[in-house]
Order: C-alpha cells, then sequence, then structure tokens
C-alpha cells in the first residue's frame, strides 16, 4: 500500500511538514540540552529496537531533568522519560524529537532536535494463505504474522501473478477465480536503510454451490397423481453433486442422499401449506462456508369471489371530469376470503392496469382502490375488469375465482351551437315548426330539455320544451298565440339538458323566422296567344302586384286536358310569364288553361284562385314541302329566288334551327338549304332539305413558254391548248368578254392575244375568269428548218402565184431585210415582215419610172439580220 495515498500517510506527512516549518533546523551547539543528532533504526522488528532512550542518543553533554516534544504527535514517545517505544509508529520514515532544559546562566541553547530515520518493515507472511472463490474482500495483510511488529502501513502491494484482481490491499478471489496467486508488499528506503518487501502467497479455493432454487407451487387443483415422484433436483440449478437433502416434519424422504418426494401423499397427509427440503453442500476447503439451498414446496388452495359485487364510479358528464377520483368497490362474496392485501390485475376497455397492495376493510368489508383519471381520457362508455386477483399472503399458486366487470360512463354535455334550426316561413295563425339537426352531438333515442326565448316582433323568455333526437334531428312547435305578429322574430335556444344523464349546457343556437300573410290574387290575369301544334305556349300571368317569386298550379281543359299541374316563375313588375310544355297539348283545337292556386315562394304562403282563365287554339302545321337537290354555274350569279320551289307560301334557310327565312336576293353557296311551307295560320311545316352544289370550273394556266411556236409549224388553237393545264376542256375568244368562239382548228397568229376558258362537259360550266394568251411564232431554229427562196412569179391576176415572197420567213428571220433590183442595178422594192411580198412593182427608187415592172430576170438580196449569217443573193425571174 502506497502510504502517500492513504488517508493516515497524508495527515502524517502534512504534520512533519508543518514541524519542518516550525522548527527550522539549527546548527548552533546546544551546550545545555545537547547537539542536534540523527540516528537510523533499520532493523525495526528486532525487539532490541523496540524501545529507545532518546537522551542515550544525544551527543554533546545535555543536561538531565528536561523535557521531550513529538511535533508530529506519534503516540511513541513518553515526553517525561524520553523513550521511544518505535513500535508504535506504524509509517516508515524520518521523525524529529526535540529536548528543551530550562534556562539557566551561561547556555546559549537550551534545546536540542533528535532525528530518527526509522526503516521500513514489510512484516512476514505466512506460508499458507487461503481465500474462498466467493470472497471479493480478501484483505492480503490478514496473511502476516501475528506476531509484533505489524508491518508499516505506508508500503504498497504489486500483482505478482498478473490476477487483475488487486486494488490496494484488497484482493477479489472471485474476480480471480480459483489458483495460487503471489502478491509482494513493498516498503521504500528510508535514510540509509533500504527498500524491503514481503510476498504472500495466496491459495483460491472453489466455493461449494448448492444451487439456485426454485419454488414448487401448487394449485389445489392440479392433478395431483402426477405428482407422486417428484424429483427436488428438478427445482435446483447449477448445484454441485454429493450434496445431502434434510427436511422437517414431512418424512418425505428416505435418506440424505434421496432427493424424491411424493406431494400427493404429503397433501392427502398434511393438507394445503408450506414445506421445506434443503440442500447441503460441503466444502473442498474449511476455508470456505458451508453452502445451503432450501427448495420450498407451496400447496394453496384458490380463493373464489363468486357472488362477489364489483363497481367503478362515479359516472360523471365531461364538464366535471377535471378533479374527479374515481374508484372501485369489491365486496366479499358469498365465501368470505382472507382480509388482508391483494394485487389486482384489470383492464379499462381492453388496456391492461396493475393495482398493488389494496385490502379488504374488515370493518366494512370492502375492498377499494382509486383508478387513475388518465384511464379515462374522453366522453365514452368504459368497460372496467377484473381479471386476476392475488392474495399477496399466498405465493399465487391458484387462479382465483372472480368475475367482476362494471361500466363507467363518460356522459358528453349537449352541445348545439354549431347545429342547425329550420323554421319555415308561416303564414296566419298556424303553430311555428323548428327543426333542429346538423352538427350536434344528441343522441338518437334520447329526449332533451330545450330553453328557448323569443326575440324580434314578438317576445318571450324563458320557455320549456321537450324533444326527443329521432335519425339526427329532433322538431317542436312553437305555439301560435306566441307569435301573434307578422314580421322577423328571433328564437335563441340557451339551455339544453340530457333527460337521461342530467348533464347540461348553455346554447346560444339561434334562427330568425319570418311569420307573413297570403298573397293578394285579386286582380290576377292570364293571357295566351294560339299557337301550332307541337309548340309550347306562351302564358303570361299579370296582377301579381309585388310578388317576385312564385309557383302556379293550374289545369288544362278543353282540346288538351291536364291536372295539377305546377309551375315556378319570376314575377318582375307584377307581371310573369312562362311557357306550357308541348307534351301537355298534343291536340289541335282550343284549351282552356284554368288557374287553380298561387304560392309566394319568397313566404310559402298561397292563395287560392277562382276564375282566372285562358283560352287558346292549337293549330296545325302545314306537310313537309318535297325539293330536289339543285346545281347552278357560279357565272350565273343565283340567288335564294332561282331555288325550286318559290313563292310566298315558301321560306327558305341556311339552317335547320335557324329563326329566319332568307331574302330570295341572298346569293347561294355551296350547302345545304332548308325549305319550309307556311299556311294561313302561320304555322310552319318541318324543314326539306336539299343540297345546293355552284359549280366553280377553275381558269386554265399556261405552261412556262406554252405562248411560243414556229410559224413554220402553222400551229392551231387546238396546239396552243395542248400548252394549258385545265381539268376541263378549253374554249377560245378574240376577246376576255362578250368575244367570239373561236374554232380550234384556226391558226395561231403572231403576236394576237387569244382567251382561254375553262368549259366542263358535265355541268356545262365555263369559268368565271379567262387565261389571256399572246401568242409568238418566231421560237424556230435556223438549222431546224430550211429556206426555200422561189426562183420567180407571175402577178398576171389569175390568183396563182401573184407576188414573190419567201415562205415562213417572216417566222425563221423576223427581222430580215429583202432587196430587189432591175438588171441595172436599180432598186425597186425593200420588203421586211411588214411588207413580205413583192407585187412586181417599182416602190422603192426615184431612178427607175413608177409602174409595173416588165417580163425578165431580176435581182434579189437577202439580209438575214440573225445570227450573224452572211446575206444571200439570186434572181428570179419575173414572167406575166
Amino acid at each position: 500500500m502506497d502510504i502517500k495515498n492513504t488517508r493516515l500517510g497524508r495527515l502524517l506527512l502534512f504534520k512533519f511538514f508543518l514541524f519542518l516549518l516550525l522548527f527550522p533546523r539549527q546548527e548552533i551547539m546546544a551546550q545545555c540540552a545537547g547537539n542536534d543528532t540523527t540516528i537510523s533504526i533499520c532493523d525495526y522488528a528486532n525487539p532490541a529496537n523496540q524501545t529507545i532512550n532518546l537522551f542515550n542518543s544525544l551527543t554533546g553533554t545535555p543536561t538531565p531533568g528536561g523535557t521531550w516534544t513529538d511535533p508530529l504527535q506519534t503516540g511513541a514517545l513518553n515526553s517525561t522519560t524520553g523513550i521511544l517505544n518505535l513500535w508504535n509508529i506504524h509509517i516508515s520514515g524520518v521523525y524529529h524529537f526535540t529536548y528543551t532544559v530550562p534556562n539557566v546562566a551561561g547556555c546559549t541553547d537550551n534545546t536540542a532536535v533528535l532525528t530518527v530515520n526509522v526503516g521500513g518493515y514489510s512484516g512476514i507472511t505466512s506460508p499458507n494463505a487461503s481465500a474462498c472463490s466467493d470472497d471479493e474482500f480478501v484483505n492480503l495483510f490478514q496473511f502476516f504474522t501475528g506476531d509484533s511488529p505489524s508491518p508499516h502501513l505506508n508500503g504498497y502491494w504489486t500483482d505478482d501473478s498478473n490476477s487483475g484482481a488487486l486494488n490496494g490491499s484488497n484482493f477479489n478471489a472471485l474476480q480471480a477465480g480459483i489458483g495460487v496467486y503471489n502478491f509482494t508488499y513493498h516498503m521504500a528506503a528510508v535514510g540509509n536503510c533500504p527498500a524491503v518487501s514481503s510476498t504472500a502467497m495466496v491459495t483460491v479455493y472453489r466455493v461449494p454451490f448448492s444451487g439456485i432454487p426454485f419454488r414448487i407451487i401448487i394449485c389445489t387443483t392440479a392433478d395431483f397423481t402426477q405428482l407422486t415422484n417428484v424429483n427436488l433436483f428438478d427445482f435446483l440449478s447449477g448445484e454441485d453433486s454429493g450434496g445431502q437433502w434434510s427436511e422437517f416434519g414431512t418424512s418425505e424422504l428416505s435418506d440424505p442422499f434421496d432427493p424424491f418426494i411424493d406431494i400427493q401423499h404429503l397433501y392427502n397427509t398434511f393438507g394445503i401449506g408450506s414445506y421445506n427440503f434443503t440442500y447441503t453442500v460441503y466444502p473442498d476447503n474449511p476455508v470456505c462456508e458451508i453452502k445451503k439451498s432450501t427448495v420450498q414446496l407451496v400447496i394453496e388452495e384458490p380463493l373464489d369471489f363468486t357472488g362477489a359485487v364489483f363497481t367503478v364510479g362515479p359516472d360523471i358528464c365531461e364538464n366535471e371530469m377535471s378533479g374527479t377520483a374515481f374508484t372501485a368497490t369489491l365486496t366479499q362474496g358469498t365465501i368470505i376470503n382472507p382480509l388482508g392485501s391483494y394485487k389486482i390485475f384489470y383492464t379499462v376497455s381492453g388496456i391492461e392496469h396493475i393495482v398493488a397492495n389494496a385490502a379488504f376493510n374488515p370493518t366494512t368489508g370492502l375492498l377499494v382502490f382509486p383508478i387513475p383519471a388518465a384511464y379515462f381520457p374522453q366522453v365514452g362508455d368504459y368497460t372496467v375488469t377484473i381479471t386476476h386477483i392475488i392474495y399477496l399472503g399466498n405465493f399465487g399458486a391458484c387462479e382465483n375465482i372472480i368475475d367482476a366487470t362494471d361500466t363507467l360512463s363518460i356522459y358528453p354535455i349537449p352541445k348545439i351551437n354549431l347545429a342547425t334550426l329550420t323554421i319555415p316561413p308561416t303564414c296566419g295563425n298556424v303553430d311555428v315548426v323548428v327543426q333542429l339537426s346538423g352538427n350536434h352531438n344528441l343522441e338518437d333515442g334520447t329526449s332533451y330539455e330545450l330553453t328557448y326565448n323569443l326575440s324580434g316582433v314578438n317576445t318571450l323568455a324563458a320557455q320549456h320544451v321537450t324533444v326527443t333526437i329521432e335519425n339526427g334531428s329532433a322538431t317542436f312547435t312553437i305555439p301560435a298565440a306566441s307569435v301573434p305578429n307578422n314580421g322577423t322574430t328571433t328564437i335563441t335556444i340557451v339551455h339544453i339538458k340530457n333527460l337521461t344523464t342530467g348533464c347540461e349546457n348553455t346554447s346560444t343556437l339561434s334562427k330568425s323566422f319570418q311569420k307573413n300573410i297570403f298573397p293578394n290574387v285579386t286582380n290576377l290575369t292570364a293571357v295566351i296567344a294560339d299557337r301550332c301544334e307541337g309548340q309550347a305556349v306562351s302564358v303570361q300571368i299579370s296582377g301579381l302586384g309585388s310578388l317576385t317569386n312564385i309557383t302556379l298550379q293550374y289545369d288544362l281543359s278543353g282540346a288538351n286536358t291536364a291536372s295539377d299541374q305546377s309551375i315556378t316563375v319570376t314575377a318582375v313588375s307584377g307581371t310573369a310569364t312562362f311557357v306550357i310544355p308541348a307534351a301537355l297539348i298534343p291536340n289541335l283545337g282550343t284549351t282552356t288553361f284554368t288557374v287553380l292556386n298561387l304560392i309566394n315562394n319568397i313566404t310559402t304562403c298561397s292563395s287560392t284562385v277562382v276564375n282566372v282563365f285562358g283560352n287558346f287554339a292549337i293549330n296545325a302545321i302545314p306537310d313537309l314541302p318535297v325539293a330536289q337537290d339543285q346545281t347552278f354555274c357560279n357565272t350565273a350569279n343565283a340567288t335564294v329566288a332561282n331555288l325550286i320551289p318559290n313563292g310566298s307560301q315558301y321560306l327558305w334557310y341556311d339552317s335547320p334551327g335557324s329563326g329566319s327565312p332568307l331574302d330570295n336576293a341572298t346569293p347561294l353557296v355551296s350547302g345545304n338549304y332548308y325549305l319550309a311551307e307556311i299556311n294561313g295560320s302561320l304555322c310552319i311545316s318541318g324543314r326539306t332539305m336539299i343540297a345546293v352544289v355552284i359549280n366553280v370550273i377553275p381558269e386554265p394556266t399556261l405552261n412556262q413558254g406554252g405562248e411560243k411556236f414556229c410559224g413554220a409549224d402553222n400551229p392551231t388553237l387546238q396546239t396552243l391548248s395542248a400548252n394549258l393545264n385545265s381539268p376541263e376542256s378549253i374554249v377560245w375568244y378574240d376577246a376576255p368578254s362578250n368575244g367570239n368562239a373561236l374554232d380550234n382548228s384556226q391558226l395561231l397568229q403572231d403576236n394576237f392575244t387569244y382567251y382561254a376558258y375553262g368549259f366542263s362537259d358535265v355541268s356545262n360550266c365555263q369559268s368565271e375568269q379567262s387565261l389571256a394568251v399572246t401568242v409568238t411564232l418566231t421560237d424556230c431554229s435556223q438549222n431546224e428548218y430550211a429556206l426555200f427562196i422561189p426562183d420567180g412569179f407571175s402577178p398576171n391576176g389569175d390568183g396563182v402565184n401573184e407576188t414573190f415572197h419567201i415562205p415562213d420567213i417572216e417566222f425563221l428571220f423576223p427581222n430580215y431585210d429583202l432587196e430587189i433590183y432591175n438588171r441595172f442595178g436599180n432598186l425597186l422594192y425593200t420588203g421586211n415582215r411588214n411588207i413580205p411580198e413583192w407585187d412586181g412593182r417599182n416602190s422603192q427608187s426615184d431612178n427607175v419610172i413608177e409602174g409595173i415592172s416588165a417580163n425578165g430576170i431580176y435581182f434579189y438580196v437577202l439580209h438575214f439580220n440573225k445570227n450573224d449569217a452572211p446575206p444571200r443573193q439570186g434572181q428570179l425571174y419575173l414572167n406575166r
């Protein structure tokens, strides 16, 4: 043990340092008390060192008769005799003792300090140290011999065997387990005294274990025939073998090693009670104690609470929940059970709880226990059932007989502030009917007392009425005598009480209602116009005064009959209009409309109507007219007037539901048209649908370059038509409007404009717009066509070969120039495409006599003026 870490060690060290502070060492000579001296006692256990005469240990010439002081108060010094009993110093270390003599003349110092170094003593250990394996606190100092002196206390122990079970001087044998362990006690060196140590060898012996016993608890309801050979070892756990059994007063065991008992025999012999059987195990070493375990047999009979009365209360209203204490009370039944404490197991609506140590009162015979209010957190019925009851004086071997159930109710207070009061308007001197329904918590089949006040045009206070809730609502009446005045009255329910539970509540539920007068029908009239068959009839009712929303009840008689018809209408400025459905008036002829009753829907008040009627006729409708689908060309600009049939009795429409017929000037378009016939009664027939088709022929289009030809090919209009795109046939005109039609075989003329129209051979319709095509006949290839130049002509008036003309030159070389010369070189004629022919006359030269050229040879020069072609010269012969 480390003395520095013990309470005693810390105290001695404190005193030592205090001494050094108060008594510093002095180096001056003590001529009267002797000199300061130091001695060492290392062999502490030597009996010769047990007592030391400190005076004899002083050096110098101390004066006898002085006194000794022990600053650390070790208790080992006799301050009178100066004898120090070293074995009374239990802590090694350095000690100072002071010798003092009275002051005498000549003494320079009357005190001397003797320092004693007390070497450490580790003691002598016993050779055979033992401990038991269940000992958690083995003090290693107990293993030192008892001879004086005892080892010093300021040493420390080491665990030489590394058992891990050493704490200071305490060895935990339970932790270390069975075995042999070495521990060494060490004392540190003091001054010139060396360190010393002593080793204790501790043998840990196994503790005997008699086992963990289990109680045998048997109820008298058990089958004892199965309990005739019960092994007591079955009710021990972990026990050592070889132990002995003992009993007291039952004689069930045949010998100490017989573990079997006959419980049936024991019960038959001794009855109910508690019986003990003890198993004893002896230790291998006396250091361990003998161990015993007792198996207790308990035979009990069940307690019977048949006929016991169980009540739980009190039943309360929900507004009483705060602060209410709930208790359960159980009375004794037909059998009186012990009055001691019981543990009761019970459920509250299926949730299990436990109440312990409730006892029957010996005076009242009642067992009362509280039930926490938390088990009844809200409105509702709670079933409390005792499921088990255990007498705490027993071991609970039996399931005691009990059937105890009661219901505790937390009743709701009636709440109607969010409910609805429905009060129809009242007419005249009748009772007012009030219905309570909607959002409330009132229970069907339960009666309630209502307290209400009336305010407004009628006032009354603290009126009481009893209602019963059925299907979530209740109805009561306010007597007519309580509301004599017309106008608005407000009923306010101020209190409600449940007549079954007594729970009550205040209320602010209110509703205003109207008491009204009957509607005035004295000025009522009806106006009805004739209609055609299958149409609804419009009725206008006048004389309604200030009424705005009414329901009329009426009859029909005559050609059409209907009884007890009803219609709701809105009136404006005393007049209302409605229709009689066509289904009620299917027959032709005169029908009489008669008003029976009028209800003001605002107040629900009604009045019987007398002698208000109106007559109207249902007229026939013409038969469905006949018409055929019709087709028109768009160039005809057809209108409705062109449709067949037509006339004042026929009406044309553009839709089956259109209200207005079409004007005759309305242009026609492709689509459906509808024909109706109207008669003298202005009844209009059904509508016949026809399809109108307006044929639109598209104008032709010209292929790119389609207007270009070579005149040498003699192209015709048929040739030009081939260069057009059109789904229809092509017709040609010489003007866009009012032009002359041209034959397709007609030859095309250069630079002439032709007008093409599309024409349908099916509908005989022509396109509205034409395509203008200006033809050019000069689109000729020079290499493709051979140029023929005649070598003569005969202008003699016979109509044959009358002029000199180069065929097709105006197409092949449209910019050509032709010069004709006589043999003298005189220019007679200059030609081009505008003057293409020479008739044999002089028309160009002034040098030649004007007139007819004579027969003979003439010369020509042809300038092509195209593609840089050189002029061509030649001769021709003129023969008249």
